[in-house]
């Protein structure tokens, strides 16, 4: 495994790969990171990849809107999780979904009558590609911004340079999501 760094307007980026795929994007401090797995990885900051995906970030942003399937990608995680990732992709740049939608559609794929938001919550913030799988974009139905694993702040700020309205999102002021 390898890894490099990324110098972005939210703070260091840790970029993770096998040496063909993106497999793992991290803000410095995030929730589920262990830092002390970089020091188990070759630092390679010239791997092609990791100068795509530098670019892919740069062009993000500069709120250019980069395409995510420029990027391969290979986020290792159960086949539950996998789907859920998928619908995130599917999110527009700038655009939210919530929580209770995204249960709706993988209620739909798995031939199920209904699904928790609250297990697609658990897959949403277990994202290991940050920023490049859009789980800033996700929200709460009430329109709460909880459950961002990098932190309200960047997901606020992800959502603001997306150019998303914030007048009906709101910080809620307790919770475990927080």
């Amino acid at each position: 495994m390898y890894s490099a760094t990324y110098d972005s307007p939210i703070g260091r980026l840790i970029i993770v790969s096998d040496g063909e795929n993106i497999t793992e994007l991290w803000m410095d401090g995030q929730k589920y990171y262990d830092p002390s797995l970089i020091d188990k990885m070759k630092d390679n900051n010239d791997l092609p990849v990791f100068v795509l995906t530098k670019q892919w970030l740069k062009r993000y942003f500069a709120k250019e809107r980069p395409v995510i399937s420029e990027l391969p990608l290979a986020p290792n995680g159960s086949e539950f999780r996998q789907e859920v990732w998928k619908i995130l992709c599917e999110i527009p740049y700038g655009v939210v979904e919530t929580y209770g939608n995204i249960a709706k559609k993988m209620a739909e794929l798995t031939g199920k009558p209904g699904m928790s938001a609250q297990a697609i919550g658990g897959a949403v913030g277990h994202n290991p590609i940050s920023i490049i799988v859009p789980c800033h974009r996700v929200v709460g139905t009430n329109g709460s911004l909880t459950g961002y694993a990098g932190g309200i702040d960047k997901k606020i700020k992800l959502l603001e340079l997306e150019g998303v309205d914030l007048s009906k999102l709101y910080v809620p002021t307790k919770g475990t999501a927080l």
